[in-house]
């Protein structure tokens, strides 16, 4: 299965964005930063990619991912 593309999470005039790795334009506009998280975590549920979250100044705060990871961790 081949892996989606990652979701970022981005500041907005007018809210928060959920946007597609490479994509032009956002996928989904959510008035809350949480709102948009919340769509951002059921896309890349289904497309077993990443969520990454970037902050007001648009700096990476925080990545999820959802895929199956190489590496999970033990116990």
């Amino acid at each position: 299965m081949t892996k989606g593309k990652n979701q970022h999470v981005v500041k907005r005039p007018n809210g928060w964005a959920v946007k597609g790795a490479g994509n032009e334009r956002d996928t989904k506009l959510a008035p809350t930063q949480r709102e948009a998280i919340e769509k951002a975590r059921e896309i890349s549920k289904n497309q077993q990619s990443e969520i990454i979250i970037h902050g007001r100044n648009g700096r990476i705060r925080e990545r999820n991912s959802y895929g199956k990871d190489p590496y999970p961790p033990k116990g």
